[in-house]
């Protein structure tokens, strides 16, 4: 019998998230040999059960409230309501749609897609190839030995201790895009981006929620004033907000979920009471079985620690959730870094003082760089700018939730030092504020380009204009 060993593979990526099946398209632009390794849905949770479907449910919810607000433009909607099987069906459509685009383009640059379960298996040298044993989805076992394996396997929702998900009436995010009816009554645990986005859903949708979070204000890892301009929103939308909170019991009580908090800083606690719980408070990494122990690759919370170039050993590399960065785009950017590094390609390491940040709910927020308190804390000198949505005229065109952007520049170099908005469109409008933080754009050269008008662009242009005091529509 001839040695499997013989042929190996140049790279076996195990995951197929944004980091995955990017990592693998672009290894195999640049000539490698390739295999992904999937043991669910092509694509990854981002394309299936994160990003994808989650913006799918909340676009619905704008149409909905537009609908609502027929009156404001002029138009007659009578009696508009939510087909709440119809929404999640919509959303489930657009996932598998996306999924088999994944599964498209891997057959596009000829590389194998191997359903099942993987394991690295121990090595019997350095100078042998990695053997990767996957379980079959279909049965039965398949070796695959390769040159370089990367570990992009994600991470899944975790719970609070002591607390246990039970799929019904305490859940996890997964579960609350396949709800089989819409509940009238929702608390989430959690402020962070899925707690809010999943808040904004179902809020829009009619349902009543109640947004628990440990921490004083709303999206915490986001500049103060956006979380101020947001729990303003929120509380203007009519949810109920218990910042500075912590969850002590969370029960299944038959027909309802029954939530303790209490205030963080001590005090009485209280009972809350809804249809359904659902705990967005993190992530835990998927690195269970995967045979890391047999190579030494180190573990930090159980989410894999890499060095600077994201090897975590010999011809062993991770990416995304499973290190602990997050966000899809970081992974996808990560996967080609890896990817061009094997391959022996030309390459630049990710900048993770350049990665915007994007949360979904209604007003939307996003943000690139140092928040104020951080930038002060650092003691880097900064000139602040911020301008209003509201003045604008395609704001008041488009009837939008006003909201502002808030830019920071270096005050002796004119560096972008960070940049925050929450209001229409600005998930969209933060690449040119990324861009600006990665090249030599700096606050003169962005005035003194000129935007078009009207967009809910100008605004940028007029905060960074009132960081040198002559923001022309204050």
């Amino acid at each position: 019998m001839s040695d499997p060993t013989s042929d190996p593979l140049d790279v076996v990526v195990i995951g197929s998230g944004p980091g995955g099946y990017v990592a693998a398209i672009r290894a195999a632009q640049l000539g490698l040999r390739v295999a992904c390794v999937e043991k669910a849905e092509l694509g990854g949770i981002c394309l299936n059960w994160g990003c994808i479907p989650t913006k799918t449910l909340l676009k619905s919810a704008e149409v909905l409230e537009l609908f609502h607000r027929a009156k404001e433009f002029g138009l007659a909607v009578d009696n508009p309501r939510a087909d709440f099987p119809a929404v999640i069906q919509r959303s489930r459509d657009v996932a598998q749609k996306i999924s088999k685009g994944v599964a498209f383009l891997l057959r596009k640059n000829q590389i194998e897609h191997v359903a099942g379960t993987a394991r690295l298996l121990p090595r019997a040298g350095t100078w042998r190839p990695h053997q990767v044993e996957v379980a079959l989805a279909a049965g039965g076992t398949r070796t695959l030995a390769t040159r370089h394996v990367l570990l992009a396997t994600g991470a899944r929702a975790r719970a609070l201790p002591g607390m246990t998900l039970d799929g019904e009436r305490l859940i996890e995010y997964r579960k609350a895009m396949t709800l089989p009816a819409q509940p009238a009554s929702l608390i989430v645990i959690g402020a962070g981006a899925i707690g809010v986005e999943f808040a904004s859903f179902y809020r829009t949708l009619g349902t009543e929620v109640t947004i628990v979070e440990y921490l004083p204000r709303l999206v915490p890892n986001e500049d103060a004033e956006i979380s101020k301009e947001l729990g303003k929103a929120f509380e203007k939308k009519g949810v109920k907000l218990y910042l500075g909170h912590k969850v002590t019991e969370a029960r299944n009580a038959g027909d309802r979920a029954t939530v303790t908090i209490e205030p963080a800083a001590g005090g009485a606690p209280r009972t809350l009471e809804a249809d359904v719980m659902l705990c967005a408070v993190g992530i835990a990494p998927n690195t269970e079985g995967l045979g890391l122990d047999a190579h030494g690759v180190a573990l930090d919370r159980g989410f894999i620690q890499v060095d600077d170039r994201l090897a975590c050993g010999d011809g062993l590399w991770a990416i995304g959730d499973v290190i602990g960065r997050g966000l899809a785009h970081t992974a996808s950017a990560e996967g080609v870094y890896v990817a061009e590094q094997i391959a022996g390609h030309p390459t630049r390491p990710v900048d993770y003082t350049a990665i915007p940040a994007c949360t979904y709910c209604h007003p939307e927020i996003a943000s690139v760089g140092l928040t104020e308190d951080k930038a002060k804390a650092a003691g880097i000198p900064i000139k602040v700018g911020r301008f209003p949505f509201r003045p604008l005229g395609k704001t008041m065109a488009a009837s939008e939730y006003p909201g502002f952007v808030k830019t920071l520049w270096h005050a002796e170099t004119g560096a972008l030092v960070g940049a925050h908005m929450i209001g229409p469109a600005v998930t969209d409008l933060i690449a040119e504020l990324t861009l600006a933080k990665t090249t030599e754009v700096n606050v003169e050269s962005l005035v003194f380009t000129v935007h078009a008008h009207p967009t809910f662009a100008e605004a940028v242009k007029e905060a960074s204009e009132d960081a040198l005091g002559h923001a022309i529509h204050l």
